[in-house]
């Protein structure tokens, strides 16, 4: 099944302890459309400024992504700034410049019909709802979110919770919109608001899903070298749904091996900086990854 993402496409200025990348590949939508590609067909949807380099348009194409959705209009890209600590486990936003994103109106191109999963990627609750109740899907709906929009639109987020059947939030996250400490409870609470399914992102912890209580957790995959997190989280959420939408009929099992090949494509991520680092991916080495992680987590 054909996986349709909105969200964000953007162009990031980062800062890390070791260098300083400007006007790079970004934008949640960007993260998860490149990682749900591994697996799936994918549309994207969002828009850019005129300044958007067509390089990266074309760089999306051969990944296989349709850009119909992704409209091109006068003005600015929007552009994130941030800068990371020596750990690299916290981002300090610099600048934020919306550019034509702000008050942006999603255009559903032809070839995006009901008959779609649809991963609601980090953006506004409301125009999420917006989008949703526009395309109607008849498979699996994802959202993420994020701390901005749970402490500026929580009334519009709770609403959105009943229509979706997995939603994706890192445990602070979790803790921020329930008000409790313990993330069994934080998951109940997002349950009893709607979600059938609740993943809770760990970083560098993992991962755990729960569904009628925990049913999973993931480690993260290992690595010597991590450059750049930006957009993990959102590769993480791509590579869940296009596992996903490989399966005609997802099973008990299909929804923990998504968590895995989810936590292995954001490892590919953060490797690199910016999204094109997941455009240089491939996926005999996403199959090694996936091999080694397997013996390392059997008992």
């Amino acid at each position: 099944m054909r996986l349709t993402v909105i969200g964000s496409v953007a162009l990031d200025t980062i800062e890390t302890p070791s260098a300083k990348k400007k006007e790079i590949l970004g934008g949640s939508a960007t993260y998860a459309s490149f990682s749900a590609s591994f697996f799936a067909p994918v549309s994207v949807i969002s828009v850019v400024g005129k300044d958007f380099p067509v390089k990266y348009v074309k760089m999306l194409r051969s990944r296989g992504v349709d850009t119909t959705g992704l409209v091109a209009k006068p003005g600015q890209t929007f552009r994130w700034k941030a800068r990371y600590d020596k750990d690299l486990g916290h981002a300090e936003t610099l600048g934020t410049e919306l550019g034509v994103f702000q008050g942006f109106e999603p255009r559903i191109p032809r070839t995006v019909t009901a008959d779609t999963n649809l991963l609601l990627a980090n953006i506004d609750p409301e125009l999420q709802s917006y989008i949703f109740h526009r395309l109607k899907p008849k498979g699996l709906v994802a959202c993420d979110t994020m701390n901005h929009w749970i402490s500026g639109s929580r009334k519009a987020l709770i609403r959105l919770l009943k229509k979706v059947d997995i939603f994706l939030l890192n445990d602070a996250e979790a803790r921020m919109l329930s008000g409790e400490k313990n993330l069994l409870e934080a998951a109940r609470f997002c349950a009893s608001k709607g979600a059938r399914m609740v993943v809770i992102k760990k970083g560098e912890h993992g991962a755990l899903f729960f569904s009628k209580g925990l049913e999973f957790m993931v480690p993260a995959y290992l690595l010597e070298n991590i450059v750049d997190p930006t957009g993990a989280g959102d590769t993480f959420a791509g590579g869940m749904l296009g596992y996903l939408s490989s399966k005609r009929r997802v099973t008990s099992m299909d929804l923990r091996r998504s968590l895995v090949y989810g936590t292995i494509m954001a490892s590919f991520a953060v490797e690199r900086f910016a999204a094109t680092g997941l455009a240089e991916t491939r996926m005999s080495e996403v199959k090694i990854r996936v091999k080694q992680f397997e013996k390392l987590t059997r008992f």
